[in-house]
């Protein structure tokens, strides 16, 4: 069973940087994907980004130019750097792995076999 573990969420300002850990144990092997998502009191889960085990990388308007994800197979890691931070960043931003690694299809949430139980990330303006 794959088990996720953030970190790295905290409180910092608008403008700053942050870079949120995910790391993955148990049946690693099966993961072909991972993503990041977000949620915001009162809103739905939003998708941030997602990368291949080849390193195909998908990102929406909203983090492009941003955010960065990246991944250390070796290590089981998935990091995600976000810069130019921005108040409405804040949410609960969780891990998430997926078995099959269609790149198109990353974006949905549903594809994900996995969880983290997520970290938090407030930015005040």
């Amino acid at each position: 069973q794959v088990q996720l573990v953030e970190s790295g969420g905290g409180l910092v300002q608008a403008g700053d940087s942050l870079r949120l850990s995910c790391a993955a144990s148990g049946g690693t092997f099966v993961i072909q994907a991972m993503g990041w998502f977000r949620q915001a009191p009162g809103k739905e889960r939003e998708f941030v980004t997602a990368i291949t085990w080849s390193g195909s990388t998908v990102y929406p308007d909203s983090v492009k130019g941003r955010f960065t994800i990246s991944r250390d197979n070796a290590k089981n890691m998935v990091y995600l750097q976000m810069n130019s931070l921005k108040p409405e960043d804040t949410a609960v931003y969780y891990c998430a792995a997926d078995r099959q690694g269609t790149l198109r299809f990353l974006s949905n949430s549903n594809v994900y076999e996995y969880w983290g139980r997520g970290t938090q990330v407030t930015v005040s303006s």
